[in-house]
């Protein structure tokens, strides 16, 4: 298991230790760069990788697996498509499922899930409904699990019909509507294109009716999820699906309704819908949490009413809760549209506010805030700059778009051609564009 002592140890390249066998070897030098040996420690790497959120080794490490001859079991299967999934891969959980066939292992209900949920986040709706219909054909019978990840599948693609229908085959199968279905159905008016007029007063009505839902039809999460680490809100492609995870009252899990309610009008820049949420939630006796008073602001911001997204992230700072890094990310973000002086000069305080506090940037965090004060077209472009000298501190890689967006904003300016930073970012981008195989006139090229 020396590879797993690497990967606990000083996490060095996975790629690096895994390679290719080389076969013209001794025993003894085989064995030393060997990382596996039999299904039960291959297994325990395919967990190692996902969990380091390394999902595109999965597909090397089963290739490996068939070099070594070890035959993968039916929970090999399941950890590599669970893997895929959350990866967002979705050729290697059809291959993965191929692969399961020719071995003569039919995929059960848990891992149809899973591909079902996989459609969903890659927002494909045709091939939810076709491996819908090959469960029937192999007679995998579906579960309520199944139901809501494909309405959710559909609702991502804005197939406000075919979720309706799905729903109708629920209740004629005896099966109660639970919060997840009306997140489904929130999600699916809003993905609707054309957006219907009446999309928000939609959503107002959905959050109302599902308040008559019963606690008989509350899913829980499967032991086969549990132990996966993969929860309802991950499986069903809930917004909070990243957060829920989270202490401190970030995410309170009852109201999944009002999440994704606020999620949709915050998308919508609806603030008239966003206060009348506010307000059945005030009803209900329920005070927003973080993850509603991020989307809160967001919709405020965006809508360049920076005067009541800063009363927001104000009022939470005064309560006398735990500072989080995302709502200063919120209001960072949000504060720099349109590039006015005012909300720049917001934005740049609370950046440095939140570098006071210690609060690092993750790499989504980073990339959101390079991607948007790269658009700065006045003034200093300090907010870009600082942002991008805080993710090279923390060697965080920028995103293709992040860098692109960067490096035109260092052109547009009277930069010389051999400054460090332009030298830096030009390396970093062409780097970026030779890793993911693009030719440079695709994304525009450089001036």
């Amino acid at each position: 298991m020396k590879l797993l002592r690497q990967i606990s140890a000083n996490r060095q390249s996975l790629l690096a230790a895994i390679g290719r066998r080389h076969f013209a070897v001794s025993a003894d030098e085989y064995a030393k760069r060997n990382y596996a040996n039999n299904v039960s420690e291959y297994n325990t790497v395919i967990g190692s990788i996902t969990s380091q959120r390394r999902n595109w080794l999965l597909r090397d490490v089963y290739d490996d697996m068939m070099l070594d001859g070890v035959r993968p079991e039916k929970d090999t299967f399941r950890a590599l498509i669970a893997g895929s999934m959350k990866g967002v891969r979705l050729q290697d959980c059809f291959f993965f499922r191929d692969e399961m066939k020719s071995m003569g292992l039919i995929p059960d209900v848990v891992l149809y899930n899973f591909m079902i949920s996989t459609c969903g986040k890659c927002k494909n709706s045709a091939e939810a409904t076709r491996i819908f219909e090959e469960m029937k054909k192999l007679e995998v019978k579906p579960n309520g699990q199944t139901f809501i990840c494909l309405i959710n599948a559909c609702a991502a693609s804005g197939r406000v019909d075919q979720v309706y229908a799905i729903i109708r085959d629920m209740t004629a199968a005896g099966l109660g509507l639970n919060k997840f279905c009306y997140a489904g159905l929130i999600a699916a008016h809003k993905n609707k294109t054309p957006l219907a007029e009446d999309t928000s007063a939609k959503i107002l009505e959905l959050v109302e009716q599902s308040k008559g839902w019963s606690s008989i039809e509350q899913t829980r999460d499967s032991a086969e999820n549990v132990m996966m680490g993969i929860t309802e809100e991950e499986l069903y492609n809930i917004p909070t699906a990243n957060y829920v995870h989270r202490r401190g009252g970030f995410v309170l899990r009852f109201l999944t309704v009002y999440h994704v309610a606020f999620h949709a009008c915050a998308d919508l820049k609806d603030v008239q819908a966003v206060d009348t949420l506010q307000e059945m939630l005030k009803k209900d006796n329920r005070t927003p949490d973080v993850f509603i008073l991020m989307h809160i602001m967001r919709c405020y911001l965006n809508c360049g009413d920076i005067d009541r997204g800063l009363k927001v992230f104000e009022e939470y700072m005064s309560s006398g809760s735990p500072a989080v890094p995302e709502l200063y990310a919120t209001l960072i973000e949000g504060a720099m549209t349109g590039y006015t002086p005012k909300g720049m000069e917001i934005a740049l305080d609370k950046l440095n506010e939140m570098i006071s506090r210690n609060f690092n940037l993750n790499p989504a965090t980073g990339n959101a805030l390079l991607l948007v004060a790269s658009g700065e077209k006045t003034g200093g472009y300090t907010i870009a700059n600082m942002v991008w000298d805080l993710m090279q501190a923390r060697n965080i890689v920028p995103s293709l778009a992040a860098c692109q967006a960067y490096h035109n904003g260092l052109k547009e300016r009277e930069i010389p051609e051999d400054d460090p930073r332009l030298m830096l970012v030009s390396r970093t981008l062409d780097n970026l564009r030779g890793r993911f195989g693009r030719n440079p006139a695709n994304f525009g090229g450089r001036r």
